[in-house]
């Protein structure tokens, strides 16, 4: 019987199904976690075998000692994850120091969590990438905003999703950022980036032990989520219903370049909605990041509600059996759509949900750690046409006041948005 350890299998609080299809397939599913036992869903206590609590997952002697008794307990440990990109370090350190050989390690990590080192590895793969330039002090960064030009973005390089994100318009929001940088983060390394016209398509799919993908699907984020954190906007984002061959071939590519095998991934691609000199034309793919875990929240839902499937199962297919016969149905078109609190609406939840009963899968209150990205109240729906998606996004984001009239006309505009040709 193989052995898996499981980091933190209650948030996301989804992530529960992983274990749940794990312990179906004969795995001896073991937890570690920072929650008490008695406040876990009834659903992961029974998909977990046994479940170990630490103060703090943060402290890695409580964490390490934690495999260490499971390692004395059941034996050699076969797989260890989180399928959670804060614990990714966490994760490879973990390998390394029980050497468990089936996951990424701690040497592997600059390439796969610093922006800076993605790069390298994407271009390798022949996918243009944004310019960059290491944050150092006012004259460096000018001189690399006289290159680019305003705006540009900069973020952390080894951060997760957008936080501290900052889109900088002038010289005097670049001296802004760099006394903030001093104050507030003085020994944290950002990286600077030529800004992107673009809306994000990504690569979501599960990769074997041979580096091959056993299942693949794609989202398409017209809003950036940097806009959307820093902003405090709504939160949109779709499973489009069949994969652009384009983005296949580009995340296949990254697959193979960066040497994936036995990962839920979710690669992330901008795809210019304009012509830029120095990257290509209007349509064209260019590289984002790479994240080797699952896309966040509620996603791997959706990409289910999408493909009429489940990924769960398909992953934990792929540990225990190295493939699957989990078939796929019928594609969608799968909305998020995430409001938030505070804003002036059209519609009540009440006609929301009279009007799109037959559409909706998940209606639900977003946990406060993923509602800065994702606003605080979530609608999933499903639909068969672009057109009934874009009606659906306009009732339940259509808003009363002129403020926020201005961001709906914001939205109608990336909405009009063609998509590339799916094959």
């Amino acid at each position: 019987m193989q052995n898996f350890i499981f980091i933190s299998p209650n948030f996301p609080t989804n992530y529960w199904q992983f274990c749940r299809e794990l312990k179906n397939n004969g795995l001896n599913v073991l937890g570690i976690g920072d929650q008490p036992y008695e406040e876990l869903k009834p659903e992961l206590k029974a998909s977990l075998n046994e479940y170990y609590k630490v103060n703090s997952l943060e402290n890695y002697d409580e964490v390490y000692r934690a495999v260490a008794f499971f390692t004395f307990k059941y034996g050699r440990i076969d797989w260890l994850e989180s399928n959670n990109e804060y614990w990714l370090e966490r994760d490879a350190a973990l390998r390394t120091d029980f050497h468990i050989t089936s996951g990424f390690q701690t040497s592997d990590m600059p390439r796969i969590k610093y922006k800076s080192k993605m790069k390298e590895y994407y271009q390798k793969a022949g996918i243009a990438t944004a310019r960059y330039h290491m944050v150092d002090n006012l004259a460096g960064c000018k001189a690399f905003v006289e290159q680019v030009g305003y705006p540009v973005v900069v973020k952390p390089d080894n951060g997760v999703g957008a936080s501290d994100t900052h889109r900088l318009s002038s010289d005097k929001e670049l001296e802004a950022f760099l006394a903030y940088k001093e104050k507030e983060h003085p020994d944290v390394a950002y990286i600077m980036e030529e800004f992107v016209r673009a809306e994000v398509n990504s690569y979501d799919a599960i990769i074997d032990a041979h580096g091959n993908p056993i299942f693949e699907a794609g989202n398409v984020s017209p809003v950036s989520i940097m806009d959307i954190v820093n902003n405090d906007d709504n939160s949109i984002y779709y499973i489009i219903k069949d994969l652009p061959e384009d983005t296949r071939a580009a995340g296949r590519a990254a697959v193979k370049s960066f040497g994936v095998k036995s990962r839920f991934v979710h690669f992330e691609f901008f795809r210019m909605t304009e012509d830029q000199t120095s990257m290509g034309k209007k349509g064209q793919i260019v590289a984002l990041e790479v994240n080797m875990r699952p896309c966040g929240g509620f996603t791997p839902d959706m990409i289910d509600f999408a493909r009429s499937t489940n990924v769960y199962k398909i992953w934990a297919d792929m540990i225990a059996f190295g493939g699957t016969d989990m078939p796929v149905g019928e594609h969608y078109y799968c909305a998020f759509a995430g409001r938030r609190d505070g804003k002036s609406f059209v519609y009540s939840h009440e006609q929301l949900m009279q009007k799109y009963q037959d559409n909706m899968r998940m209606v639900d209150r977003i946990p406060e750690a993923l509602s800065g990205a994702m606003g605080n109240q979530m609608y999933v729906a499903t639909f068969s046409t672009r057109d009934e998606m874009e009606k659906f996004y306009s009732d339940v984001l259509a808003v009363t006041d002129a403020t926020n009239a201005k961001v709906q006309s914001e939205l109608t505009k990336v909405l009009a948005l063609g998509e590339p040709e799916a094959v």
